[in-house]
């Protein structure tokens, strides 16, 4: 597989207990959720690609939720979370990408390891307030 800076494969929503956002906040903030198949045998390569990505994605301002590798189950299912304010800063995000050296050379250690078969990308939009009244208002 042919891992692509332009790549349109991925998505998904995810977040972190340290995430906090008002209502307004949560209507325009997108969060990209990745489902990735990978060898099983080269965890340890994309456990470092993930750790790479998490400074990425923050450098950019981003706020990582992590990677998730396996543990129990399937060895070859992984996941990763990662939010930007808006579709715009995303879309802002996904363009300085293709020309940061670093950004480049995750792509390319993926592609030369082979940790990566195959990903996903969902966009989703958080809740983040609860409200426990909420289904008998509905």
């Amino acid at each position: 597989m042919t891992l692509s800076i332009t790549d349109r494969r991925l998505t998904g929503g995810l977040h972190g207990a340290n995430l906090c956002a008002t209502a307004n906040q949560e209507a325009s903030m997108i969060t990209c959720y990745l489902s990735y198949q990978i060898d099983p045998s080269q965890v340890a390569a994309f456990e470092a690609y993930g750790k790479s990505w998490i400074a990425l994605v923050e450098k950019y301002g981003g706020q990582h939720h992590g990677y998730f590798l396996p543990h129990e189950g399937p060895n070859d299912l992984a996941t990763a979370a990662f939010s930007f304010p808006s579709l715009a800063a995303y879309e802002e995000y996904r363009e300085k990408i293709k020309t940061d050296p670093d950004c480049v050379a995750a792509f390319a250690f993926a592609e030369k390891t082979g940790c990566i078969k195959r990903y996903d990308r969902y966009f989703m939009r958080p809740v983040l307030e609860g409200d426990a009244g909420a289904v008998a208002d509905f």
